[in-house]
């Protein structure tokens, strides 16, 4: 997988969700990452659970937020059961290619976009 740094600057005067999104819009097609990466990277390290509640709440935003591109720190689908069926979560993974066997990426190291050495 190549892997390509972007420049990316956080809106100052994003509060925490906004902060969270303004990262998942960077997320690139066929990549995922994770709740835990996330938090890291906007200076949360332990809010992964906070950046989930989040990725619940992001059809309710302005613009597109591929929610469906964050998974937990193992590769499952845990947040699928907040999309509008069950099975979108997986089907819009696999519409970029991403593999999902039993509700877990498969390669997902190699698929894994980590936003701490993405962005710089």
């Amino acid at each position: 997988m190549t892997r390509t740094s972007k420049t990316f600057r956080m809106p100052e005067d994003a509060d925490f969700f906004d902060r969270v999104y303004a990262v998942t819009r960077l997320i690139p097609p066929g990549r995922i990452t994770t709740y835990g990466a996330i938090a890291a990277y906007i200076g949360s390290p332990q809010a992964a659970r906070t950046v989930g509640w989040a990725m619940n709440a992001s059809h309710l935003q302005p613009g597109y937020i591929p929610a469906h591109r964050v998974v937990n720190r193992n590769g499952l689908l845990t947040g699928k059961h907040h999309f509008r069926h069950p099975s979108l979560m997986q089907e819009l993974l696999e519409s970029e290619g991403v593999i999902v066997i039993d509700d877990k990426v498969k390669d997902f190291a190699g698929l894994f976009w980590d936003p701490s050495r993405e962005l710089i």
